[in-house]
């Protein structure tokens, strides 16, 4: 009998594990933003080894044991779930992850997660990047990113920007990053006319962007090699997904203003102030009546009368430099697909005015991008996109003809001539043509009226691919790309600028470039894991990029009239050029990435570079690097610290190489434009140098990863050193050679510094969020080494044992207390080593020394975001401390009345007068140049703290959106540099003339516009 029921009961058992091992839950995992389902999501049974993943449609099958289970569900980029279930059918949404652990990184040649990440990355999403009234995509990551410096040179729309990764590591090759988009290296080439920068990156839409990954170190950036000194900025941009497809329209319309207008005379101001420093160079050089001298040509420049005696005309000549500056844009995308393919359409157009008289700018954006599964072993498909963009463009910041040059006229000036009821300068009643001596200088106007010069440009970027599953785990890519440019340059000057240009019947230029740059990718990727804890990742390949340029251009002079504008019309053909210039690049490179435990990560890069710009003895080069990391919140001595979520140590070395130099650097070169009464001839312009190699960044970085209390405090810190040899520099060499210089490398340079991100969520709760993320990044940059050469014109400097750059000059003293001369500190060497500090009122009796540095001490950035239930606010700040700015244009505008005739800025009106005054601005000297020349008096304090952004939104509820048969609505108003707190006294603190930008010349402002403040109103729209 017992052995019966013992059988019976054994029975039941096995029953009810047979019964229990059959249980199943299946289910479906979406996207809880936006309910797309997810692909690839991890469903795993806790406890057990049971595992599965989510099919094209976000579905899944699971069985376990027993009557009720934990399933934890996971996906890259989303918050882990876990949920008990008893079988049947479930759903289930995950929401973005909040602690960015598990956020996707895109990296050279494929993806990580950041917990994964050895190197130095940092990502800015769509989110932070969308709906920016911004021209170009770097101007919406200031302030976002820690050790990235972006200046805009101007507020001139479509100029250039900088960008500095942890600082310059070039004194004369490139020192921007490399841009990659989806794989194709970009075109960055300036092809500009008219001496300031254009950015060709203007022609990509911010709001197809899906990520920007920023590569900083050796060990996220060596994969490129020869390209990556100056770091690496991959954009990827948006892709369909499967599931129900999406309509998105958004419309953003608003108005653009100066951030900051300058304080000049009025007339009342000006005429008192002429006529003191003409009184004060009488009494110096009595030789000259500059009194009466003075008068005349205050009658002159009121167009001929007395009305400046009693102030009747007050010209405000800075406000006809700025115009009223609308902005709108509009955007239509389309997106989604099911198993085999999905898709993405998008198509934008921006029309901006800008800030600037005679500037504006419009685009048109179209992107197709398409993802097709043929089989199981073969994925194809392309991204494509297409722009058209219209710069009406404006003279350099150098030019008289610039419109803030305008700031130099004088206030007795009436803006229409009353002899004549033209623009003042438009005619001279005497000889029939434009006036050559009214008002004082040409007035910009006058170029406003009759002069245009427009920049337009095609661009497309495409990439093909195909992705062959060869084996498990075992992936064979393919990619072909393409970045086509095609811009033509086209300016008319007519009569009326001919004071400006010395042309009396007007004068036209055009230019057309075209730039085909086609790249090519082929590498294998093997992926696996082993016994649940050895991790591998090793990607292998070539690259190969060509690239070619070819311009054209023309100019003629004497039209006709204003009618014709073509050079066909131009009795004159003055000039006309051709050229053609490229480069290739030949590529090998290998990842490998291991991971043990799920704790211990080690990373090891390689790439192979050759380029035809170096010399056939150094054409090829290896850029090798290595990484470790240490997840230590994974071993079992932490696991008792609850409050340590998440710690990682990392540390990285490596080599970068820059070969952003000349395409024919190291050849010797010949010109054939040594012709001479109709018998062609060549000379030699350039000796070769066979040895020319890469200058070459040796990159060491250790960095910590942490999150704090369930990861609701991460902080990521970063230390580094890059060491850069073999700097690309034209060196003198012996005239007995036939030439003044040659490339050579020599030359060393150093960065280093700290860099930290700090992010919080500050609260949580069902309705109400509010999270703060901090950025600083601290650089120190040193030329170490040049060969015994200083570089550079101007003020700025390249000198051995100081930044890039330096500002280099007297160093001035004020105004004498008892005379009211200019003096200078004489700062020559003494025995001891000391400098002399005794004051002098010769100015060539001073001697140069640094005065300033622009490079900054520090830069920064601090974002708040707060949402409550449909509302939500957003606030970046972003701010730059302790660098200087030369104000060049103080020479004239600030110059103490003693440099000629232009209105002056008002704090001029603190000049020394008599004996005793305690004051910085000398006294008043009419031509006289009393502390004109080049100082410290014109150096500043550049730092600002700027509310770059303000962004409040709200998303309309479901029950308001259902009835209007719309998914989501989102309304939202946005400020772009609402406020700039600084002490500069200049239009706008981040600044850099535009005729002059190079790597040693920064921070000088030159009649340069100030950057633009734009608010906004938007609608976003999904069907």
């Amino acid at each position: 009998m017992r052995k019966l029921l013992g059988l019976t009961l054994s029975f039941l058992l096995l029953v009810s594990q047979m019964w229990a091992q059959t249980k199943e839950v299946s289910g479906k995992v979406t996207d809880a933003k936006d309910g797309s389902p997810l692909v690839g999501a991890t469903i795993k049974v806790k406890g057990s080894s049971r595992a599965t993943t989510t099919a094209t449609d976000g579905s899944f099958k699971i069985s376990f044991t027993g009557n009720s289970a934990i399933l934890q569900v996971s996906s890259v980029g989303f918050e882990q779930k876990e949920i008990a279930v008893t079988g049947g059918e479930i759903s289930v949404s995950l929401e973005v992850s909040t602690t960015s652990l598990n956020e996707v990184f895109v990296v050279g040649y494929g993806t990580k997660i950041k917990r994964d990440i050895t190197g130095s990355v940092t990502k800015v999403g769509a989110k932070e990047l969308n709906n920016t009234p911004v021209t170009s995509f770097e101007s919406a990551l200031q302030g976002r990113a820690a050790g990235v410096q972006i200046t805009q040179q101007n507020g001139k729309l479509g100029q250039g920007i900088n960008i500095r990764i942890r600082g310059s590591a070039s004194v004369s090759a490139g020192n921007e990053p490399l841009y990659v988009v989806d794989g194709i290296p970009l075109i960055t080439t300036n092809l500009s006319s008219n001496g300031a920068q254009t950015n060709p990156l203007t022609d990509i839409n911010t709001n197809d962007i899906e990520s920007i990954e920023i590569l900083k170190d050796a060990s996220a950036a060596a994969i490129y090699g020869s390209r990556a000194s100056n770091g690496v900025v991959l954009i990827t941009t948006k892709r369909g997904k499967a599931g129900k497809s999406k309509i998105e329209f958004g419309y953003m319309t608003g108005l653009q203003t100066p951030t900051n207008k300058m304080e000049f005379m009025n007339a009342q101001e000006y005429v008192e102030y002429t006529r003191l420093a003409a009184a004060a160079a009488k009494r110096i050089d009595p030789s000259f009546d500059y009194v009466a001298f003075n008068e005349g040509r205050l009658q002159r420049y009121s167009a001929g009368n007395t009305d400046y005696q009693t102030y009747k005309v007050n010209t405000d000549w800075q406000e006809e430099a700025f115009q009223r500056a609308p902005i709108s844009q509009y955007d239509l995308n389309f997106s989604g697909g099911n198993d085999r393919t999905t898709f993405y359409m998008g198509g934008q157009f921006l029309d901006q005015t800008g800030i600037i008289v005679r500037n504006s700018f419009k685009r048109y954006n179209g992107r197709i991008n398409v993802d097709q599964k043929l089989n199981s072993w073969l994925n194809v498909g392309m991204n494509m996109s297409f722009a058209r963009s219209q710069n009406n463009r404006v003279s350099n910041d150098n030019a008289f003809s610039t419109p803030l040059q305008i700031v130099a006229l004088s206030p007795i000036t009436p803006l229409i001539d009353p002899r004549t009821g033209l623009t003042s300068g438009a005619l001279d009643l005497a000889t029939g043509r434009p006036n050559t001596n009214f008002p004082v200088y040409y007035n910009p106007i006058l170029s406003v009226e009759n002069a245009k010069y427009t920049t337009l440009t095609n661009r497309t970027l495409g990439n093909f691919y195909g992705n062959v599953t060869i084996a498990k785990g075992l992936v064979f890519r393919s990619e072909f790309g393409i970045d086509q440019l095609n811009q033509n340059e086209e300016s008319y000057n007519g009569k009326l600028t001919a004071r400006n240009l010395g042309v009396p019947s007007g004068a036209g230029f055009n230019s057309t470039d075209q730039i085909l740059n086609y790249n090519t990718n082929n590498f294998l990727r093997y992926f696996n894991t082993f016994n649940e804890k050895h991790d591998v990742d090793v990607v292998a390949g070539m690259s190969f990029q060509e690239y070619k340029l070819t311009s054209n251009s023309a100019s003629g002079e004497q039209f006709p009239s204003d009618a014709f504008k073509k050079i066909a019309s131009a009795a004159s053909k003055t000039d006309a050029q051709s050229s053609e210039t490229q480069f290739a690049f030949l590529s090998y490179f290998a990842r490998a990435n291991y991971k043990f435990n799920d704790r211990y990560l080690l990373a090891l890069s390689g790439r192979y570079d050759g380029s035809s710009r170096f010399g056939a003895n150094n054409r090829y080069g290896f850029f090798p690097a290595a990484s470790v990391g240490w997840i230590l919140s994974e071993e079992n001595f932490m696991q008792s610290i609850k409050w340590v979520s998440f710690l990682k140590l990392k540390a990285s070395y490596g080599l970068t190489g820059n070969a952003e130099i000349g395409n024919f650097a190291s050849r010797g070169l010949f010109s054939g434009d040594a012709g001479y009464g109709a018998i062609p001839g060549t000379r030699p312009t350039q000796l070769a140098n066979p040895n020319l190699k890469w200058e070459t960044t040796a990159s060491t970085d250790i960095g910590i990863e942490t999150g704090l209390f369930n990861n609701r405090l991460v902080i990521e810190a970063d230390v580094y050193l890059r060491n850069t040899k073999d700097l690309l520099l034209s060196v003198e060499v012996p005239g007995t050679s036939g030439f003044a210089s040659q490339i050579q490398n020599k030359g060393k340079l150093e960065n280093k510094g700290i860099e930290f991100t700090i992010t919080s969520e500050n609260f949580v709760t069902k309705n109400f969020k509010w999270s703060t993320s901090v950025n600083f990044g601290l650089n120190r940059n040193k030329i170490t080494d040049l060969a015994g050469q200083e570089l550079g014109t101007g003020q700025n400097r390249a000198r051995e044992g100081q930044p890039l750059g330096v500002f280099v000059a007297r160093e001035f003293a004020g105004a004498d207390p008892a005379t009211g001369d200019a003096i200078y500190y004489v700062n020559t060497l003494k025995a001891d080593g000391t400098r002399d500090r005794t004051t002098t009122n010769d100015y060539n009796a001073a001697e140069e020394v640094v005065i300033g540095n622009p490079n900054p001490k520090f830069i920064y950035g601090m974002r708040n975001t707060l949402s409550y239930k449909g509302l939500d606010l957003e606030v970046l700040l972003q701010g730059v401390y302790g660098n200087n700015l030369y104000y060049g244009g103080g020479q004239y505008m600030s110059a103490s009345g003693s440099n000629g005739y232009d209105n002056q800025t008002r704090d001029q009106l603190n000049s020394w007068k008599k004996a005793g005054d305690i004051t910085n601005v000398p006294e008043a000297r009419l031509f006289l140049a009393n502390g004109v020349d080049p100082s410290s008096r014109y150096i500043a304090d550049g730092s600002f703290l700027r509310v770059k952004s303000v962004t409040l939104g709200y998303n309309l509820p479901q029950s308001i959106t259902s009835k209007i048969k719309i998914e989501r609505a989102r309304v939202y108003f946005r400020a772009q540099n609402l406020f700039t707190f600084t002490k500069y006294g200049g239009w706008d603190p981040e600044v850099n003339a535009d005729y002059q930008v190079s790597n040693i010349n920064q921070g000088v402002d030159f009649y340069s516009a100030p950057q633009i403040k734009a608010i906004v109103f938007g609608i976003n729209i999904g069907l």
